[in-house]
């Protein structure tokens, strides 16, 4: 077999400029789709779309070659492989064929004559600039219809997931890797299209800089020539004063020629610098441009995103979705970018200065250039002056805290060599507010005084990280502004502000950068706390993009309140809430008790009904009955839950009835209604006049301090089965803990007492009781069961049993209301 047929791309065997028979109407339809796709893309992906084409090659030529591109562009030619030349060079002459009859077709309208203008130069630009590097073309144009493909993709994708998030507000647990897997591949592809165009603006950026050094090349030929032509001129003037002898008059007429010759060729390198000027000019102003759209996109995509991420994470989201370090990686490429190109503009007004060539109506836009480059440089320093570790949001008064503030371009501008200053200081609403709006004196004024607020920006040379972390701040006063109507302090919100000052080329350019911390809400003390994370969830949850500090809705739609709920939770406590869970809870926070409502989630809830108004007939409100069952669930109750043998959000009513039909000694948990943080264990057996479900008075986390839900369940011998029929030491034996019938003395001579849970009126048996043979003792059921009620004046979910505590170690047994 030829070699050279074999090494020849598997589709090169249709004619250039002919057409494959081989496709199907729905494959070229297929074909057609990406365009036709990228034109409904929004306003903001059409920009980037638009941001891959220019002179190198024009996007009204992908239009009008849509599908022929689409067909032609084979994912297995490599324009990287030298021997394809030939290849390439058949078919960048067919795409040049399928333009022309394109253009041959179009009519001489008002509306096509310059769009059919447009192609012809294209024509013509392909055929001079391209002529001896067709893989050059080949792979400009590959590199344009996978950009294409991957922003219609990435938009795709964003769209599935704003309709996901829409239709789906709660993620069950088993759905969730195969979602991690998909956010990884959207990050794959993300971060191999930045890169690409970083790649592919690095390589334009090469060759403005061999552009400048040719120029500067030519404009010295001139200069020599220039010489030349000057001492021309001299001879001739000399021989002018020379008697017209016929060899002077021979002299004069070979110096006359020379001179000729050197205005030709001065006349030429004129021509030629102006023509590699302009054409400078024009390429740095494209590279420039589409340096803009991709900085928009990392600043105002990519890093808006990540923090956003870091805003969610206060309330428990997961932060692994973007790499911060890869955000740096292309901050640090656009940084010396930008500087590499603002530097090159620079030059070539230095080299128009040094020859001033100016034809009649020339516009110089390198001034422009220059400024729109500093912008640029200006806006990439201030926007990646971040925050990677955010103090605390509830924030304790003379408690220490710590914080870390980063800048993702400090290595490549040096920043380093003159280590930058931080100040901490803390502000308020008011007070961020102005500062948005460049109020310049807000800058040093602060409303409390923190402790180890200043520290200076170090260089890690091995993670190429300019960063300065607080470890030890702490804040000393807080000045508060007037309350208004039912406004407390935990609903005042300051924030940290971090300023500093950049020097980049050596001073050249300096900068004053600041960044704002996540809202935070100060407290004195420690029952302040709930409240104040209620401020902050709500905050983290609902903030949106560009808001004035720090404004968020007064009502949002129940979905979203229950997507923070379980982020929150399960971020807590190691478990997602379920449906049933979320739907128990839109009907406390919407006071529905007694309604037949299924569907909460387009309804609005208020603030006020999250944290300000008490629930029905109790004095506390939601957000602090939440807050209490998630405190005792993370602090005592985390491997049970994790586990999901405490159902938890459970009425009474449904407990009674879900119990009442199982086998004696069924039980569940669940979280009280009246108890903040209580756990009631609802239990269905023999109570002296039959069976019957009954309630023990809820545990709280400082009954769960004293003994632990797995001994007290182990001590309660007749709870045998967890509804609805799991063995109770099936789920729970791995959280009992071992009794030793021979602990030694402590080192102060003292025996430990051991603390049993019981029920006045239920057999009075521990594990640790055993007659002399080793079975188990069971002392005698007292006929009737003590049943004491609520005390007068209190609201409880129901009367409930009372248990107490048995100390086996002194014989001792007492009655306490847990």
């Amino acid at each position: 077999m030829d070699e050279d047929f074999k090494s020849r791309p598997s589709c090169a065997y249709q004619q250039a400029g002919g057409s494959s028979k081989r496709s199907t109407v729905s494959e070229e339809a297929a074909a057609m789709s990406l365009w036709a796709k990228a034109q409904h893309l929004g306003e903001e992906a059409l920009q980037q779309v638009r941001a891959a084409y220019g002179d190198h090659f024009p996007i009204e030529v992908r239009h009008f070659l849509a599908g022929w591109l689409e067909e032609k562009m084979w994912p297995d030619f490599d324009p990287e492989n030298p021997s394809y030349e030939h290849y390439a060079a058949e078919l960048v002459q067919a795409m040049i064929n399928e333009l022309e009859n394109k253009a041959s077709t179009m009519a001489n309208t008002d509306e096509l004559f310059l769009v059919k203008m447009k192609l012809n130069d294209s024509i013509t630009m392909f055929k001079t600039r391209y002529a001896n590097n067709n893989l050059a073309l080949v792979r400009i144009i590959k590199h344009c219809l996978s950009s294409d493909l991957k922003i219609v993709q990435q938009y795709e994708s964003a769209s599935a997931s704003r309709m996901m998030e829409h239709q789906q507000q709660i993620i069950q647990p088993q759905q969730q890797p195969q979602m991690m897997h998909n956010l990884g591949s959207a990050l794959e592809a993300t971060n191999a299209e930045i890169t690409t165009q970083i790649e592919y603006l690095r390589s334009r950026t090469q060759k403005t800089a061999e552009d400048c050094r040719h120029i500067e090349q030519q404009q010295e030929s001139f200069a020599i020539k220039y010489h030349e032509c000057t001492k021309v001129n001299a001879q001739l003037q000399h021989l002018a004063t020379q008697p017209r002898t016929p060899i002077n008059l021979a002299a004069e007429a070979k110096w006359k020629q020379q001179k000729e010759l050197l205005e030709n060729m001065l006349s030429q390198f004129v021509a030629s610098v102006l023509q590699m000027r302009l054409q400078l000019s024009d390429q740095l102003k494209e590279t420039i441009s589409l340096l803009n759209a991709l900085q928009m996109r990392v600043l105002d995509e990519e890093l808006i995103h990540w923090k956003r991420e870091q805003q969610l994470a206060g309330n428990g989201a997961s932060h692994v979705q973007t790499n911060l370090d890869s955000i740096q990686d292309w901050c640090d490429a656009l940084a010396e970018l930008v500087w590499t190109n603002r530097q090159q503009v620079k030059e070539a007004e230095r080299l128009a200065a040094k020859l001033a060539l100016e034809p009649p109506g020339f516009v110089n836009i390198l001034p422009n250039l220059l400024n729109q480059a500093t912008q640029m440089l200006s806006s990439l320093v201030t926007s990646t002056f971040i925050i990677e570790k955010q103090p605390p949001q509830v924030m304790k008064t003379n408690t220490r805290f710590s914080s870390t503030v980063r800048l993702l371009v400090g290595g490549k501008l040096n920043v380093h060599m003159n280590p930058p200053q931080v100040k901490v200081s803390i502000i308020s609403e008011s007070q961020a507010n102005s500062l948005l709006k460049n109020d310049k004196n807000v800058k040093g004024d602060s409303s409390g005084e923190i402790l180890n607020n200043t520290g200076s920006m170090e260089y890690h040379q091995a993670t190429r990280q300019l960063s300065v972390s607080f470890r030890n701040m702490q804040l000393k006063k807080i000045k508060r502004a007037e309350k208004k109507g039912t406004e407390s302090v935990m609903d005042e919100k300051f924030a940290l502000l971090f300023q500093s000052q950049f020097n980049v080329g050596g001073g050249e350019l300096v900068f004053q950068v600041w960044t704002l911390s996540l809202p935070v809400v100060v407290i004195v003390h420690g029952n302040q706390e709930p409240h104040a994370w209620a401020t902050v969830t709500w905050d983290n949850a609902f903030a949106e993009a560009g808001r004035p500090p720090f404004t968020v809705p007064e009502k949002v739609p129940w979905h979203a309140v229950a997507e923070a709920l379980n982020m929150k939770f399960k971020s807590s406590t190691g478990r997602a809430l379920t449906e049933d869970n979320l739907r128990f809870l839109g009907e406390k926070a919407f006071r529905a008790g007694n309604s037949n409502i299924q569907d909460y989630s387009s309804m609005l809830l208020t603030w006020a009904q999250f944290c300000k108004e008490p629930l029905q007939e109790r004095n506390f409100t939601f957000w602090e009955w939440f807050y209490s069952v998630m405190k005792v669930t993370r602090e005592h109750l985390r491997g049970p839950w994790t586990d999901g043998s405490i159902l938890g959000f459970v009425r009474k009513k449904q407990a009674e009835e879900m119990i009442s039909s199982c086998p004696l000694g069924t039980f569940l948990l669940r979280f009280s209604d009246s108890e903040l943080g209580g756990v009631v264990i609802a239990w269905y057996g023999n109570q002296g006049n039959g069976p019957a479900v009954s309630m023990l008075h809820p545990f709280t986390s400082k009954d769960f301090s004293i003994r632990s839900l797995g001994d007290r369940l182990s001590d309660l011998q007749y709870l045998t089965t967890l509804y609805p029929d799991t063995p109770k030491d099936n789920a729970f034996s791995k959280y009992y803990n071992p009794f030793r019938d021979n602990q030694p003395p402590q080192k102060n001579g003292y025996v430990m007492p051991v603390l049993v849970t019981h029920v006045p009126g239920m057999p009075r048996f521990s594990r640790w009781d055993r007659l002399p043979n080793g079975m188990p003792s069971y002392p005698s059921t007292p006929q009737n069961m003590f049943q004491p009620q609520s005390p007068e004046g209190s609201v409880r979910d129901t009367p409930s049993v009372v248990s107490g505590v048995e100390n086996p170690a002194s014989g001792m047994s007492t009655v306490m209301e847990l």
